[in-house]
């Protein structure tokens, strides 16, 4: 797709995106129906709500472009173009009124995320970018921290809702890094630690069993800031993959070889 096509596309997937945010905040305060999809695994009416409502205007952009998002995606995982969306990271929170949720929307072309939006409706703030265009944050250009050491750097992580099948894995990494790392922070919605991987907020992130609508937009984000994506063996990462580590780069080696070792 040419840049000026991708420029439209990524209008459109604003206001599409928009209307998204609006309904989870008329919906902030409301009484929340929730449903256990797992043990920790909650899915609500408004994740649903959001969800049809971004299938629909984002088919209307680009209705070639399947639909791969959390609560009704049944494909195979292969996909030549995909809009791949959460239409609400961090449900948890969401019902429990802690402001990091976040809509995340990316599109994905050529093997590749082409155009990523993360948008956190409670914190009024908007990250996106195009690629080769840069990483933007309400409209001005951001970039990844310049940490060179762990003990310059806060980390953020996250748990799998399957915690307890990878509970000596998680405890293992969690350990050696708050041992090495100037602070480990835990926000649960990886869309959002991914953009605040991309604007310097955390110099790194890690998780693992995540799946490809959690980190599609956020991958474009920290590399369109600087950073460096990949598995924790720093193999080439892609959605979907077990494993994920997002750093400035700079301490990219220094955290893989905690994880991996």
């Amino acid at each position: 797709m040419k840049s000026l096509e991708l420029e439209k596309v990524l209008s459109e997937t604003r206001v599409a995106v928009g209307r998204a945010s609006a309904l989870i905040r008329a919906n902030w305060d409301r009484p929340k129906t929730v449903r256990h999809k797992g043990r920790i695994d909650l899915v609500t009416e408004t994740d649903l709500a959001v969800e049809a409502g971004l299938r629909a205007d984002l088919g209307d952009i680009l209705p070639e472009a399947e639909f791969v998002a959390e609560e009704s995606y049944q494909g195979s995982g292969h996909w030549d173009s995909a809009w791949i969306v959460d239409p609400l990271d961090g449900t948890t929170n969401f019902t429990h009124n802690i402001p990091f949720v976040a809509v995340s929307v990316a599109l994905w072309q050529g093997g590749r995320p082409v155009l990523g939006l993360v948008d956190l409706p409670m914190l009024n703030e908007t990250f996106s970018a195009l690629e080769g265009r840069g990483a933007f944050l309400n409209g001005s250009a951001i970039r990844v921290s310049k940490a060179e050491t762990l003990e310059q750097s806060l980390v953020v992580t996250g748990f799998p809702y399957d915690i307890t099948n990878h509970l000596d894995a998680i405890l293992k990494n969690l350990g050696a890094t708050l041992a090495r790392a100037q602070g480990v922070r835990r926000l649960g919605a990886a869309a959002v630690d991914l953009a605040y991987v991309a604007c310097g907020r955390f110099d790194a992130f890690y998780e693992a069993g995540l799946k490809p609508w959690d980190t599609a937009a956020g991958t474009l984000l920290v590399q369109e800031a600087g950073g460096r994506v990949s598995r924790y063996d720093q193999g080439p990462y892609r959605p979907g993959d077990p494993t994920m580590l997002a750093t400035n780069g700079r301490i990219h080696s220094l955290m893989s070889g905690i994880l991996a070792a």
